[in-house]
């Protein structure tokens, strides 16, 4: 039977080991350099496509219960004008939803999944990959250390059949195969991101992305009100916001979760308030805040390496940008259980999935350099810095329309082709 070892336990990595599950694959083991799985992080958005994924995986169920479908998307320029306001999910004619939920809820949810589906032995915690070496046959020998330097996994190696680099954008997997790379590059932009506990009457009940060409602010509810008294409701709000800095340290790049005071950024925000949502008053119930540069990875050549390839940040890490960092991990988790399904020689069935899926996940790391569809802030600041009226005397809808469709058309998840249907169905899964 095939061996599939999963390196990193995080949405790519736990996402990969259901769907290798689902198509038929049963000796799957997940290594995790964290001592355990733990519910991190802030908040994030799951696009209509790879709901459909997790749909198919039987967790559209349990994700609705501790998410919000969200159906509105709106641009703010900085100075409170309304700059246009998008349909999403469901509301867009989608037959998924568009999902905003906490990380760490996300995160739980499939992890459970793995716990109940292939076992409390599937996933071992406190193990890293320090190192692999390729045979001649494209088998990978991988060099594994604990974390404490003792224990299970302690200075051992394994030969599985298959690895999957699916340990982020720090990945060891791919430090392995490209030697030299260096650090992720960061483009200048400092980001601060958290969750607050607000009055739902005071949340809004849309996402928003405001700013001009240096500053922004992200921000939307990702839960349902809780609370016995209409007064009394609370709703977990998601907020990031982005300006540039003159200089951060090296080692929080790709680093997401190192804490800062929200006094250190939060006079930059005065001021900022839309349709009712201010800025201020949520980063003001926010008991904590993390800071990291905004960095992404080069473009490679290559994923795959005999029977080793990369999946989610490890392959593609891009800018945090049309909520597509999780959406397509999660799509080409499916992408390749179904290549490992429907080709037989392992080394073949990595190319496949590779051939698949990169150049468009190169062309999105591109798309999102150039500021993806919130290029809209940036062309509503530059037209009219002091603010406007009417958004179509500074930017016709046709020209609107245009952004949103052609960003939707380069990562494949515009309505048509995501209501098609998932193209990672395995009719019968694979004996593995």
């Amino acid at each position: 039977m095939t061996h599939i070892m999963i390196a990193g336990g995080g949405i790519a990595g736990l996402t990969a080991a259901l769907s290798l599950h689902a198509a038929g694959f049963d000796r799957i083991t997940v290594v995790e350099a964290a001592r355990e799985i733990q519910p991190l992080g802030a908040g994030l958005n799951i696009m209509p496509n790879a709901v459909r994924e997790l749909d198919a995986l039987g967790l559209l169920g349990p994700l609705d219960e501790c998410s919000v479908r969200t159906a509105e998307l709106r641009y703010y320029h900085r100075g409170g004008g309304l700059i246009s306001r998008e349909p999403r999910g469901l509301a867009a004619g989608y037959l998924w939803p568009q999902l905003s939920i906490h990380r760490g809820d996300l995160q739980r949810v499939l992890a459970d999944a793995v716990r109940d589906r292939l076992g409390g032995d599937a996933v071992v915690a406190g193990v890293r990959v320090d190192g692999l070496e390729t045979s001649p046959d494209g088998r990978a020998r991988v060099l594994l250390a604990h974390r404490d330097g003792q224990g299970r996994g302690g200075g051992a190696s394994l030969e599985p059949d298959v690895l999957i680099g699916a340990d982020g954008i720090r990945s060891a997997v791919r430090a392995a195969l490209n030697p030299g790379e260096g650090e992720p590059p960061w483009n200048g932009m400092l980001v601060w991101r958290g969750v607050s506990r607000v009055p739902a009457h005071r949340a809004g009940t849309f996402m928003f992305i405001a700013g001009d060409d240096r500053q922004k602010a992200v921000v939307y509810p990702m839960t349902h009100p809780t609370g016995a008294a209409e007064g009394d409701r609370y709703v977990l709000v998601n907020w990031a916001l982005a300006m540039p800095a003159t200089e951060i340290a090296d080692a929080g790049r790709g680093d997401w979760n190192r804490p800062v005071p929200v006094a250190k950024f939060a006079h930059h925000y005065a001021g900022w308030e839309f349709d009712g949502v201010s800025v201020p008053e949520i980063l003001a119930a926010a008991d904590r805040a993390f800071e990291y540069p905004m960095v992404d990875r080069e473009p490679l050549a290559r994923w795959t390496h005999g029977r080793t390839t990369l999946i989610g940040d490890a392959a593609h890490a891009m800018y945090p940008i049309g909520s597509n960092g999780a959406t397509q991990s999660i799509i080409d988790a499916r992408a390749l259980a179904h290549a490992m399904a429907t080709h037989p020689d392992r080394a073949e069935a990595l190319t496949a999935y590779e051939t698949r899926r990169r150049p468009a996940m190169t062309e999105l790391q591109h798309a999102n350099r150039r500021q993806g569809p919130e290029v809209v802030i940036n062309l509503a600041h530059e037209r009219a810095p002091g603010g406007f009226t009417d958004i179509a005397d500074v930017i016709p809808p046709s020209e609107l329309a245009e952004i949103a469709a052609r960003y939707a058309a380069t990562g494949a998840f515009d309505p048509e082709t995501v209501n098609a249907g998932s193209p990672y169905e395995v009719p019968q899964p694979a004996r593995g």
